[in-house]
Order: structure tokens, then sequence, then C-alpha cells
């Protein structure tokens, strides 16, 4: 986290100077796009949700190369997309400079805030840039887009998508492409439990704020074996001593750091449900139709949290709450008091409400 914070004051200050130096690109005519770049800095969740923008561009020009300029923190997700040809990521000087200098037809930034994206963008010299109008990084673009809170995430980047004549329903939501191999070794790393269905808890977070605590996931954890279903925590490497802790005394399976990205999304898709805070693995459970329990607080529950009757959300609706805006949540005065609010009482019946008695035969 300390590199991402170091980006984001290198952004604010340099990013400045880039911009204020930089000159507005000039309307230029273009036809169908054959060459489209994306560029998408940040984390797994905004990852996820802009794969169904990129299927909507596939859609629309099957013959067009998409690249997705990306960090090692998200770039995982692209693989799972079909419709992209190929991934550069921005801490590599060759791939960045490749991306500047792709000769592309059109260059669609998706970051929300920051501008060094968006200088990227512009030093690109494609016709089409398109990219949000959210401070004075709009100058960059040749069609700068108002950016909305208060709207899904997926449906804000298809606006982006206006400039290419891409309507949000012509968007396709189709699973993530997941590679066999991972499946294959997912499965080998759950073979202990001989096709016992299982329930998945994600305890991690990128900050503080979201973390919902390891003891009452230890809590939820014994109330589910309790019933007869078994447990799996899941997470980095960052998320091992809180996996012991939530499975200590054969409760559960910790594979949390002892799988890839694709691994983990592969065990997600195995199971019956995912219990999670707002997070990257929250929204690969979403595109893998697999049910979930969410909690939220600091972030924004209409933009980020899942949608439907698989999906429970739960939120104590603090005043304080939301506070995170452009993805950064002030450090917080009150002990994240709006997750702390929500207790196991509150988790373990939305697991048995989405779920149903038939999935816990040790709870009658």
């Amino acid at each position: 986290m300390l590199k991402v914070r170091l980006l984001k004051i290198v952004d604010r200050f340099i990013g400045n100077i880039a911009v204020f130096f930089m000159s507005k690109p000039k309307q230029a005519a273009w036809e169908n796009p054959r060459s489209i770049l994306f560029i998408r800095p940040g984390g797994i969740g905004d990852a996820v949700h802009l794969l169904g923008a990129i299927r909507a561009v596939k859609d629309r020009f099957p013959e067009s190369t998409i690249t997705v300029l990306a960090e090692k923190r998200n770039a995982a997700i692209f693989t799972f997309c079909g419709a992209i040809s190929r991934i550069l990521l921005y801490e590599r000087p060759t791939e960045l400079m490749a991306a500047i200098r792709g000769r592309f037809d059109a260059v669609i930034d998706t970051e929300q805030w920051h501008r060094l994206s968006a200088v990227i963008a512009r030093l690109s010299g494609a016709p089409l840039l398109v990219g949000y109008a959210t401070n004075n990084r709009k100058k960059l673009f040749t069609h700068p887009i108002p950016y909305c809170h208060d709207i899904r995430e997926s449906e804000s980047f298809l606006t982006l998508l206006q400039p290419l004549g891409i309507s949000p329903a012509t968007m396709s939501a189709p699973l993530l492409e997941l590679p066999a191999e991972a499946v294959v070794a997912a499965e080998h790393k759950i073979a202990v439990l001989n096709g016992e269905p299982f329930v998945a808890l994600f305890p991690g977070a990128s900050i503080p704020e979201r973390r919902w605590g390891t003891e009452k996931f230890r809590n939820l954890a014994e109330r589910i074996h309790g019933w007869g279903r078994a447990v799996i925590v899941v997470g980095g490497k960052g998320d091992e001593a809180a996996g012991d802790a939530i499975v200590s005394g054969g409760i559960g399976l910790n594979l949390a750091g002892k799988t890839s990205l694709a691994e983990t999304a592969a065990l997600l898709q195995r199971s019956l449900l995912l219990v999670t805070g707002d997070s990257g693995l929250l929204h690969i459970a979403v595109e893998l139709q697999v049910p979930t329990v969410s909690l939220f607080g600091p972030g924004i529950e209409q933009k980020w949290a899942p949608h439907g009757g698989q999906h429970i959300v739960l939120n104590k609706y603090l005043s304080c709450s939301p506070c995170t805006r452009f993805g950064y949540t002030p450090r917080c005065r009150f002990g994240a008091n709006c997750l702390d609010q929500i207790t196991v009482d509150d988790v373990e019946q939305a697991v048995r409400c989405i779920l149903g008695s038939s999935h816990f035969p040790g709870s009658e």
C-alpha cells in the first residue's frame, strides 16, 4: 500500500504539472477503430467491472484488437477475458512505452480521478481520446465524459463508450473465462473435502477500515461448521495469519496465500456462497454468479454492491458513511464503527436466508 500512496502523491504533483503544460488534443476524423487501448490502473474490483465494457467494444467491433494497460495488482483479471489481445504493465518501462507508441485508433482511459493515465493517453496521439472529466484531466481528451458516484461502476464504464456509438443495452455479461489449469489446481486443493459443498470466507481488505475482524469471521466459521458445512478461507499472502486463526482446531481449510488469483476464482466458482467485505473477490464472485453476503460501510453501496436476489448487502448506514471517494478512504476516527456494528448474527441470518435450510444438515 505504500507504493500506491506514493503513486498518488506523484500523481498529485507531477500529474498536475504535466496536464498544465500539455496542449488540448485536436478533434480529428476517425473511422471504426481497429486498434483500441484501455487504460486501467487500480485494484481488482475496477478491473472486473470494466470487463463488460471491453466485451461490448469487441461485440461492436469484432475485427478490432484490444490492448489493456494495467498494473501488476490487477492484470491477472484481464487474462480471464478472451476479448483482450494484449496486456501491458505500467511498472515495466518498455511496456509503458509500447502503450504510448502503439499507434492506437482509440484510447479509453478508465481511471476516475488521477491524472497520469490521462497524460499517457494524450501522449499516445490517438485520434479518439476518451476519459472522465473529473478535474483538469478533462483537458487531455477529445471526448471528456462526466463521472457519477450514484450509478454502478460497470454502468459508469459504459458511458465511456458513447463516443464509439455503444449504448449500455449492448453490454453482454458472460462468465469469467477461467484457465482450465487453474480449475484443475483448485479442485486438487479441495480434494480433502471429497466433494462436500463449502462456504468461502474472505477476511481481507485493502485497508483496515474495510476489515470486519478476524474474531468475527472465526465465530461465523464455528457456526457454519456446527451446521455441518465445510468452510474455506480464501485470500492473498497477507491473509494467511487471519485464515489460520479463523479455521484453527480443524473447523475449516485455510487456502489464503496458497492459490493464484485464477485458482481463487475457481474456488469461488465451486462454493455455495462467499462472505466478504467490499473487495475485489466480491466482484469476481458476482461475475461468476456465486451468491454473496457482503459487508459495506466505507464504500458506496449503490456503486459497488451487487444487486439481485442471490446477494445480500449488510450496511448500517451510519451518518459518517460512505466516506470513500475516488478510491480514497480517510483514516477512520471511530474504529470503522460502520462495519463493527454488523454482528455475527446479522451475517449468519443472511447466509441462511440465501442458502435455505436444506444446506444446513446439522442445523435442525
